[in-house]
């Protein structure tokens, strides 16, 4: 089956935003699955959004090192620090690989435009590309009222610019569901030369919606995780249009 296959065009849509409950659920190494069926949100929109901003631990080691020595520097607001030969512009983006349960497979990313559809086959829709990561990120629908219809899904984030740089960056998925807390996972892990990273598994088990957290950094792109997860989708070179900040 070939790569673009079983995707279609989107419409549009209004989407519920989930629910709004202040708590969460962090999937960690010990604590890695959820079930959405025993928490009463198998149904609705499943609110998926990826943020991230530059990484400032090696500034802020300085600046508490200085502390010591100047206190009254604690007094003064932070300096905003611009982007420098330490610092890269990252291109994050948020996709999904999709298997329905007709044998239907596909993937769901800004690259190409196969944004998806979040009322017909496969029932996701990317909302956008946002390629500076500004404070609402990426945002995906997966439309849980056809959840019968869904087999696996894998979420995923990758740098489309080739520049490896999953550690200059803190990155943070966020699931919403229709009813109760939202689920983080975030992607702290150092590993400078990974160009791609699974993050989470959305899988219909026996009539359950199970959320499991993978966090499976890989050094390509889509292709290595689509053979990761024997996937079996025929990938191609792609590339993006250029845009103005």
């Amino acid at each position: 089956m070939g790569f673009f296959d079983g995707l279609r065009g989107g419409r549009a849509a209004d989407f519920d935003s989930g629910s709004a409950a202040t708590n969460a659920i962090e999937l960690t190494r010990r604590h890695q699955q959820v079930s959405l069926t025993k928490q009463g949100a198998a149904t609705g929109h499943l609110r998926i959004n990826l943020a991230w901003r530059m990484r400032t631990s090696d500034f802020d080691q300085n600046q508490r090192t200085s502390l010591f020595r100047h206190p009254f520097k604690a007094l003064r607001p932070p300096e905003v620090l611009g982007h420098g030969q330490s610092m890269v512009n990252v291109d994050l983006d948020l996709g999904c690989l999709y298997e329905l349960m007709d044998g239907t497979k596909g993937v769901v990313q800004p690259l190409g435009g196969y944004l998806g559809d979040v009322n017909a086959p496969p029932y996701i829709k990317l909302s956008g590309d946002d390629r500076f990561g500004s404070a609402s990120g990426e945002t995906m629908y997966i439309n849980l009222d056809h959840r019968e219809a869904i087999k696996r899904l894998l979420v995923f984030v990758y740098i489309y610019d080739q520049t490896p740089a999953f550690d200059r960056t803190h990155a943070i998925v966020t699931l919403y569901p229709s009813n109760g807390p939202r689920i983080e996972i975030g992607l702290d892990e150092r590993h400078p030369q990974a160009r791609s990273c699974a993050v989470v598994m959305i899988e219909n088990v026996k009539d359950e919606l199970l959320v499991r957290r993978e966090v499976k950094f890989v050094y390509g792109f889509q292709g290595e995780l689509d053979r990761l997860y024997g996937w079996g989708l025929t990938w191609g070179r792609g590339y993006k249009t250029k845009v103005e900040r």
